[in-house]
């Protein structure tokens, strides 16, 4: 046999908090969840567990904030590098074809004659 519990709840539409849950159940996608007690159920166990971690964890928002930050930063990075990537490929190949043949490597200056070095700094 389930073990049903009832309860009340009512929204007080004057508080801008309670308005904007209620207006959060009245668009809530019915096809992911299924009924007002589970939206709620969900959202009171997150409260909860979120009160908790922050309890023992009082850097967490901060932490959770950078991370966004950070994810934002590297998608637009990202973003970034995708546009202008091909455009940079492309003038890098261009340049490449237009190149002229490289030069030969430089000829070998002859070796300076051993009695032309000044010894006296071994103390000979």
């Amino acid at each position: 046999m389930s073990e049903v519990k009832c309860t009340n709840l009512r929204f007080n539409l004057d508080k801008p908090v309670q308005r904007a849950a209620w207006e959060c159940l009245q668009t809530m996608d019915k096809a992911q969840f299924k009924s007002y007690s589970q939206v709620i159920a969900l959202a009171v166990v997150d409260y909860f567990d979120r009160l908790e971690r922050l309890q023992d964890d009082p850097y967490l928002e901060t932490r959770e904030r950078e991370e966004r930050f950070v994810a934002q930063i590297v998608a637009a990075v990202e973003r970034a590098m995708k546009d202008a990537l091909p455009v940079y490929l492309a003038g890098f190949m261009t340049g490449l074809m237009q190149a002229a043949p490289p030069a030969p490597p430089p000829t070998p200056t002859p070796e300076a004659n051993v009695e032309d070095i000044d010894w006296g700094y071994l103390g000979k």
